[in-house]
């Protein structure tokens, strides 16, 4: 049954709506807030007994200081009862916990970013699995104490919780450090009303006024002062403890309690408190160790300060009691503790608990100690636990004696915390490895060197600071470049992408050094680098040579070269996947970035996914897929927040706002817009192009060419959308009546386009021409455009031009041969919904006297779904089971199912077998 609460009438209201929902098939999440003993606890309690009465599973762990930097410690603690479901899991997530969990070893497959949100997806798909026969309570105290690898892993998958029926509740201090739970609804507890404080009070003591008057004056509406403090000697008089901070005088209560115990049992509550799963087993091995045994435990039950559940493991009464025990014993006691806890964790053979309590236990530099850490270490990376892992670096650095060992230990640590996406912590660990190898004797290690300023170079790019990160990579590459040109490559390939975001000079810069490299033929690098030089040298050429020439081998052959030549696929193809946009290569993009995103689901290489999904969206764009490109751009952004990679969130979120652009929503593009720098710079020629395109498709052709030349004629001019909005720029000018203002660019656009060979983009030059031509010359460059309009299915560029064409024959007074091209203008752009477009068509043909259609609804059997449904349907209806599918968006089956449902009668269906028909 529910505990009774005072005064929390509306926080039990938010929660038991939660409950409620999930008993409707709904999920929900909450975090509670709130200073220590303001009642996070007694929430959760009362939680725990509402879904307890009414039909509920109920999983629960609490965050442990001295555990919070164990990899995945809060995580396998939590899940403990689950992990029978593990089979059952799609195969990436079920190894990606595995690995987490120390279950299996896995040492082939890499664990970055992407295999944390594979663990992140194992837990949302266990906590559907075990709220498939009941709904299911999942609670979490102290989450503040939770570790990394635990923390990012609960937030994922509690963003994700849709259709469930699960209720996650976590419970984090104020003023315990930053514990941020983005996304997340939150609810801040406060001090009990005067009234509330005052009946609490009274059902828990029984003092006389003046007592009772000071208690409320110092307990300040905090439940667990006014329960506490009447208890702890002292706690109502004028002595030193008047003056302290509440926190101090709770634990000095507990202290207090603690105190009065015999000292054998002091030493049992001391175990308990240093070890996170509570075993009842482990703790009495350890105590005995100590001089403890099992009866010794009585007196703190009988206290009341601690009780075993189903008879195997320990549970504070509060975890501030918890804290408690740990501050108030001696050092030695303490290190006596961990001692005690590793020989006795040896016999389990959790090797990786037994280690980090001897490292809790370590007074001074211990060779043996520090190897097992790193060994250590080298298994939590392996599981993808890299915030423990550069713990365990960091300390093992500490116990070295030798400094070369400490030093390259510390390098490890840096490079963990990177790839644990912690940049501001692998800057400094970088910086004081670098700086102990400027003080050791001798000639420095050039590897270690080397691998600490790649750290500091990918850590100044994630900044923003591109410059800086390019001198970083090119100074790296120098140290390597005769002794692993392998790596040398992988460095100088990132170092491009730095180069990329500054100007032309510096992308020069680096393709110089990259054919300068000369890698053997057997290398999977040699045939990649080769492609980026040849594209960089075209989009490097002189600004007016339309004259087509081969500037690379075919797509197919350079990424069947790298295959065969042992490339990681698909994270060493990810750049030269984006290279093949350079020269407008579009449909070998959408080929090649298919290729790799299935691969990428199906390995599970989460990591790259948000890159890829970004390539493949910006094909779809081009070569007329919208809906595609919208629903994979969406995918890639929800991802790239899930991992944290901002790079990506700043480029999705520009991409969306262009394709709101088209449909002319200026709300949508300029939220976008904003949203895109916020999250970095990385977006800014995607979002200036969108919001140059909105203004043209609205009319306003001086904003749009204000926006636009920054773009086409400032450092990143050579961009994928800086590129690609000359026409655009070209349009805007000619409607002013100021051509010179575009003829540059155009010139540029037109030698780009001769060098990349692609029949689209020659057409989208002849249409500038067109634009900027006399009336003869005009109609030629128009007719030829449109024929080359016909060589690839690019329905946006195509109307674009049969727009302007119409528009032109209009004003030449041709209105009946207008008609035809801005009918077929008209048509396409309803059917992109691309609406300003359609208006502007649909008023030309008006004018010609030719009868304009009504306006239409864009067409297709997915017009009318969410991005999410129209990937869910579109999958189903290639006979994917929910399971499945699931598998592949990473969500869970139960919300696939809920999205279908929410489908079919949209589609006009019934079941899934009649998808196929539909699409």
């Amino acid at each position: 049954m529910p505990s009774q609460l005072y005064g929390r009438e509306d926080e039990q209201a938010a929660v038991d709506a939660l409950l409620a929902d999930a008993r409707q098939g709904r999920s929900g999440a909450l975090v509670l807030r709130g200073e220590p003993g303001i009642g996070k606890t007694a929430l959760l309690d009362h939680a725990a007994g509402t879904a307890a009465g009414s039909g509920f599973r109920v999983i629960r762990a609490t965050g442990v200081q001295y555990e919070a930097e164990l990899p995945f410690a809060g995580l396998s603690l939590l899940l403990a009862p689950a992990l029978d479901r593990l089979p059952g899991l799609p195969a990436p997530q079920r190894r990606s916990l595995e690995r987490a969990f120390g279950l299996a070893e896995d040492p082939g497959a890499g664990a970055g970013p992407g295999d944390r949100l594979l663990a992140g997806l194992a837990v949302l798909s266990l906590l559907a699995e075990l709220a498939e026969p009941q709904p299911l309570l999942c609670l979490v105290d102290d989450a503040q104490w939770l570790d990394r690898e635990s923390t990012e892993a609960l937030l994922l998958a509690a963003r994700r919780l849709q259709a469930e029926g699960v209720v996650l509740l976590l419970a984090a201090r104020e003023g315990e450090g930053s514990w941020a739970a983005p996304g997340l609804p939150e609810l801040r507890l406060s001090a009990l009303a005067d009234p509330a404080a005052e009946a609490l009070l009274a059902a828990t003591t029984a003092l006389g006024p003046p007592e009772r008057r000071r208690i409320l004056a110092e307990a300040h509406g905090n439940p667990l002062a006014l329960i506490e403090l009447p208890a702890a000697p002292g706690s109502i008089g004028d002595g030193p403890s008047g003056s302290m901070a509440l926190t101090g005088r709770l634990q000095l209560a507990y202290h207090g309690q603690v105190t009065r115990l015999p000292a054998a049992t002091q030493s049992l509550l001391l175990v308990a408190a240093a070890e996170e799963t509570g075993e009842l087993d482990l703790v009495l091995r350890a105590g005995a160790l100590l001089g403890a045994a099992a009866e010794d435990l009585r007196a703190a039950e009988e206290a009341g300060l601690v009780q075993v559940e189903d008879g195997a493991r320990i549970r504070f009464r509060h975890p501030l009691l918890r804290s408690a025990v740990q501050q108030r014993a001696p050092l030695a006691l303490r290190l006596a503790t961990h001692r005690a806890l590793a020989e006795a964790l040896t016999a389990d053979g959790e090797d990786r608990r037994r280690i980090w309590h001897l490292a809790q236990a370590a007074t001074g530099p211990d060779e043996r100690l520090a190897a097992e850490l790193e060994r250590g270490a080298e298994h939590a990376a392996g599981r993808g636990g890299h915030a423990g892992a550069a713990a365990a670096y960091e300390r093992a650095a500490r116990l070295s004696p030798a400094a070369a060992d400490a030093t390259r230990r510390h390098a490890h640590a840096a490079e963990a915390a990177m790839e644990g996406g912690e940049p501001d912590r692998a800057a400094v660990l970088a910086e004081q490895a670098l700086r102990r190898i400027a003080a050791e004797p001798g000639p420095p290690d050039r590897l270690t060197q080397a691998q600490l300023l790649f750290v500091q170079g990918i850590t100044r790019f994630w900044h923003g600071d591109h410059q800086g990160a390019l001198d970083l990579l090119l100074r790296t590459a120098d140290l390597v470049t005769d002794t692993a040109p392998q790596h040398s490559a992988r460095v100088l390939i990132q170092a491009f992408h730095a180069a990329w975001y500054l100007g032309e000079q510096q992308v020069g810069l680096v393709r110089d050094r990259l054919a300068a490299l000369a890698p053997a033929p057997e290398q999977w690098s040699t045939p990649l680098v080769r492609y980026l030089v040849a594209v960089t040298g075209a989009l490097l050429g002189p600004d007016d040579d339309a004259a087509p020439q081969p500037v690379a081998e075919p797509v197919a052959e350079v990424a069947a070269q790298a295959r065969a030549a042992g490339a990681a696929v698909p994270v060493d193809l990810g750049t030269f996947c984006g290279a093949t946009l350079i020269l407008g290569d579009d449909t070998e993009t959408v080929r090649l970035a298919g290729e790799l995103v299935a691969e990428a689901r199906a390995v599970g290489a989460v990591g790259a996914l948000p890159t890829l999904l970004f390539f493949l969206a910006e094909g779809e764009l081009f070569t007329g897929q919208p809906a595609d490109a919208l629903t994979h751009a969406t995918e890639s952004l929800r991802l790239a927040e899930d991992i944290g990679q901002p790079q990506w969130a700043s480029q999705m979120h520009s991409f969306l706002g262009y394709l709101a652009a088209v449909g002319g929503d200026e709300q949508l593009t300029r939220g976008s817009a904003e949203r895109a720098l916020a999250a970095g710079l990385a977006g800014r020629p995607w979002t200036q192009w969108a919001l140059g395109l909105l203004d043209l498709g609205q009319g306003r052709a001086e904003e749009c060419l204000s926006r636009l030349e920054p773009l086409v004629h400032g450092p990143q001019r050579h961009h994928v959308a800086a590129l690609r909005a000359v026409p655009d720029l070209v349009e805007a000018a000619v409607r002013l009546r100021r051509p010179e203002r575009a003829e540059a660019a155009s010139g540029y656009f037109r030698g780009w386009a001769g060098r990349g060979g692609q029949p689209w983009a020659a057409a989208l030059a002849l249409r500038c021409e067109a634009l900027l031509s006399t009336d003869a010359a005009a109609e030629e460059a128009f007719l030829a455009a449109l024929k080359l309009h016909g060589e690839q299915h690019r329905p946006w560029d195509r109307a674009r031009t049969e727009l302007l064409y119409g528009e032109w024959l209009r004003r030449e007074r041709r209105t009946a041969e207008a008609r035809t091209p801005l009918r077929a203008a008209l048509d396409a752009f309803q059917q992109l919904g691309a609406a300003p477009w359609a208006e502007r068509a649909r008023t030309e043909l008006g004018a010609t006297g030719g009868g304009a259609p009504a306006r239409e609804r864009p067409a297709g059997a997915l017009a009318l779904l969410t991005p999410q449904e129209s990937q869910i349907v579109r999958l189903a209806a290639q006979g994917l089971s929910n399971r499945d599918i699931a598998a592949q968006l990473f969500l869970s089956s139960r919300t696939v199912g809920y999205h279908l449902y929410k489908a079919y009668p949209k589609l006009g269906v019934a079941s899934r077998g009649e998808l196929a028909d539909v699409l």
